[in-house]
């Protein structure tokens, strides 16, 4: 760790967990905590909790948890000295020079270095496009795209070289390592023909996460090559669905809200036209996690697909999984074109403003899009047609918001509003809500099968955490040696210790111990998990009297199984006596 441990501590403590939360997602009081919807996941029931108690945040839903650390490094996708350089800043607490021994420098140096073969590499594709004859066939497509000097360096836009290895002999010149290329992305190792880069002959755009850092690359290949667009694979700087193209720059646009699209040649074409709100997903469909990013700088979409088939599939998808965020979304008509490109191109910026403007939204595009199946001038497909349209403005929970809709499509497609009115009603009464894509809940986490000795010393250790007391008042029955499966070996160990210096234990100062998020998610399942049961006196009695004697036969179990060299007898005996144990408190 760069810092001392006392200076990590106090950035933590000056940094209340609830107030840093609430300026990332609207918290709600609730008992003695706060609650919210999870930044992390997409759900309609809120699951996350945040404690100001223990300064620690939980969600019940994904497993997410930690202290403000943890949040801030999973939520600015930030390495722990980062995290610990944003929150002193934000609490006015100037840090000394980082001194780095060279185990901090393995640990930290991991993430960073993989920041820094990117930004080499991106370097040099820019060099090639810019400076070089090679480059000459990259810089005239950018070109002909219309795309300015200006533009190109304002986004660092690159070429990669029709020779396989031209990016690996370079970066091995600047003596990066074949492991960091290869687990950045960059360089594929084959066994028979050695190293080959991911991108050749294909014009580059660096992909930069929200702070600025290139943690990724897409590559549009120059002649007819499969795929036409590539992208670099995940790494541990790079989660595609998390991340946005030109997120970094839109989030401190002044125009309104951001406009979404499917590639970054439309973002970027949209930027140099002065749309600099306008971003894109990377390289898939639009996920949970990139509408939460939006969400912390904004609450309005403009979505600006293609206007072929696949676009509309995207765009009915993109408003779906929006409105379960509780986000505005628009659809912009970029009619007779199909991408905001052409659009540009061929009808100029004005006309492009008023289609932004005049976007319809997100529930009058579905309508709009289910109407094209319908012969509106046949009574019969016309009543089937309203059928269909009340059921989604059933899906309106607001009642003005509902009844204007409604007069809306009555007014457009030539309906009856009174009518339209009745089967609206019905369908909610009736329960025929309809979404025009229906998503469901997000599965909770995959469970893993794991080892029942360790879900044990696990609660054991969340009951003392929960009520500290227990660590004087269990003095004698048991101790950090009866917990002996994996992390939590450790965390008893710093617990015991810290209540025996201390005469209290602090779970967010625990969790500063560990820099790795994934770490620091697994300890704070510990100390977040709620309690099952009454805390009463007698039912605590029994709850941990039940729990010790497990915990503690199962470890003898385990040696029993095992060649220690441990007497069979004696081992027994401790099995027996074990079993007597009650616990009084």
């Amino acid at each position: 760790m760069f810092y001392p441990d006392d200076l990590v501590e106090e950035v933590r403590s000056r940094n209340d967990i609830v107030d840093v939360i609430s300026e990332y997602a609207g918290l709600k009081k609730a008992g003695n905590s706060y609650k919210c919807c999870c930044p992390f996941h997409s759900e309609k029931t809120p699951s996350f909790t945040v404690s100001r108690e223990k300064q620690m945040y939980h969600c019940f839903g994904c497993g997410a948890g930690g202290n403000v650390y943890t949040f801030i490094m999973k939520y600015e996708n930030f390495t722990f000295p980062e995290a610990v350089e944003f929150l002193a800043k934000r609490a006015g607490i100037t840090l000394p020079e980082k001194e780095m021994s060279d185990e901090d420098k393995k640990k930290y140096s991991r993430k960073q270095q993989m920041f820094e073969v990117n930004k080499a590499a991106a370097a040099y594709f820019h060099f090639l496009l810019t400076k070089t004859e090679r480059g000459k066939l990259g810089y005239n497509y950018y070109k002909q795209r219309g795309f300015t000097d200006e533009t190109i360096a304002k986004f660092g836009l690159g070429y990669a070289d029709i020779y396989r290895d031209d990016l690996y002999k370079y970066l091995k010149k600047k003596g990066f390592s074949d492991t960091l290329m290869r687990d950045a992305g960059l360089v594929d190792f084959d066994e028979k023909y050695g190293a080959k880069d991911r991108f050749f002959n294909r014009v580059m755009v660096p992909i930069t996460d929200i702070n600025g850092k290139i943690i990724a690359f897409g590559g549009r290949v120059l002649g007819d090559a499969k795929p036409k667009y590539l992208n670099t694979k995940e790494t541990d700087i790079f989660n595609k669905s998390r991340n946005l193209f030109a997120m970094n720059i839109a989030r401190h646009s002044r125009r309104r809200g951001v406009i979404l699209c499917e590639g970054y040649m439309d973002v970027i074409s949209q930027h140099q036209a002065g749309f600099d709100n306008a971003i894109a997903s990377l390289g898939t469909a639009f996920t949970d996690g990139q509408a939460s990013l939006i969400k912390r700088y904004t609450d309005e979409v403009f979505l600006a697909y293609d206007s072929d088939t696949a676009g509309q599939a995207a765009a009915m998808k993109a408003i779906s999984i929006l409105r379960n965020h509780d986000m505005s979304q628009r659809v912009i008509d970029l009619s007779p074109y199909k991408d905001p490109d052409e659009f540009i191109k061929n009808l100029g910026t004005e006309a492009y403003e008023e289609r932004v403007r005049n976007a319809m939204t997100g529930r009058i595009y579905e309508i709009n899009s289910i109407s094209a199946s319908y012969d509106l001038n046949n009574p019969e497909e016309k009543t089937r047609f309203m059928k269909a349209a009340s059921e989604l403005l059933a899906g309106i929970n607001d009642s003005a918001e509902r009844q204007n809709y409604i007069e809306s499509v009555a007014a457009r497609y030539f309906l009856n509003a009174g009518e339209l009115k009745k089967l609206v009603s019905n369908a909610g009464m009736s329960g025929n809500v309809s979404e025009a894509v229906t998503f469901t809940e997000p599965n909770r986490r995959n469970r893993i099968e794991v080892d029942p000795a360790e879900e044990d010393q696990k609660y054991l250790l969340t009951i003392m955490v929960n009520e500290p007391y227990l660590f004087e008042g269990l003095s004698g029955i048991i101790d950090e040696t009866d917990f002996t499966a994996d992390i939590i070996k450790d965390v008893a160990a710093i617990l015991f210790k810290e209540y025996k210096d201390t005469g209290s234990v602090n779970p967010a100062r625990i969790l500063n111990m560990y820099e790795e998020a994934e770490l620091q998610e697994k300890v704070s399942g510990i100390f977040t998990k709620e309690l099952d049961f009454d805390t009463t006196p007698t039912v605590m009695e029994k709850a941990l009297t039940d729990l010790i004697i497990k915990i503690k036969s199962g470890n003898i179990d385990r040696l029993l199984k095992s060649d220690t060299g441990m007497s069979q007898i004696e081992l027994a005996k401790k099995k027996n006596e074990i079993k007597k144990i009650k616990v009084r408190l």
